[in-house]
């Protein structure tokens, strides 16, 4: 369970390129080679290690915020990001029902939407875990039980992920008017309610319904990791 929850230092430490990483088994040589060979080729050729933003391995902001089209929400209806074209902004967040981190930040996100109820932003919440706890019946129920005032999608197959980058829940995301990323990251800057000091998503907001650029654009998520469905290789005869 520890293994899926918190972010990992590799993510945490984007900048920082090390050479005394942990020993890959039967490698003890070869991995802090490859990471100098590689950092060495990223100068000299000029490519950067990726394309993605800071922490986000896909997305940059500024970006044009990846579509969504027809994907099941627990109201019963399906819904896809064109329906939302007449938002001033919107707030895509990845979440689940098993995750704890994913449900102490079910109540502050209910209050974001309330607070942002007549400024014509709408909140959208996705899950992609496939596990029994994470189902769409799963999801009505807690959607029910939790009176959530956003909208709670699934995607069985797994792309609004990948399309976003995300990979932990919850994970969010604020769209301007233009539809391009504005912000990515966590809601704000403590998974203690009690601790918060900067309210990210907030902010972001603010600045986009001012038509003006958020402060800050990418932060860490913290949380439990998005349980991508893993397949197995085939093996070859």
């Amino acid at each position: 369970m520890l293994g899926d929850i918190l972010f990992d230092p590799p993510r945490a430490l984007h900048e920082a390129i090390s050479v005394t990483l942990p020993p890959a088994p039967g490698s003890l040589e070869m991995r802090p080679l490859l990471v100098l060979v590689t950092v060495t080729i990223s100068l000299v050729s000029g490519t950067p290690l990726t394309h993605g933003g800071k922490y986000n391995p896909v997305l940059n902001a500024g970006d044009r915020a990846p579509d969504w089209k027809n994907l099941p929400g627990t109201d019963g209806n399906n819904h896809s990001l064109d329906d939302l074209k007449d938002a001033d902004a919107v707030v895509l967040f990845f979440t689940c029902n098993s995750c704890p981190y994913a449900v102490a930040y079910e109540q502050r996100t209910i209050a974001l939407t309330k607070e942002f109820a007549d400024r014509n932003v709408a909140v959208v919440a996705v899950n992609v875990n496939k596990i029994p706890a994470d189902s769409l019946e799963a999801m009505r129920e807690r959607a029910k039980a939790q009176k959530f005032n956003f909208t709670y999608l699934f995607d069985a197959s797994q792309q609004i992920a990948k399309d976003y980058g995300a990979t932990y829940t919850p994970e969010f995301f604020v769209l301007d008017r233009h539809r391009k990323i504005a912000y990515m990251g966590a809601l704000d800057d403590s998974p203690d309610p009690e601790k918060v000091m900067v309210r990210h998503v907030a902010r972001a907001l603010t600045s986009v319904l001012e038509n003006k650029q958020p402060e800050l654009a990418e932060s860490i998520a913290i949380g439990c990791r998005i349980r991508m469905e893993r397949r197995r290789r085939t093996k070859q005869p």
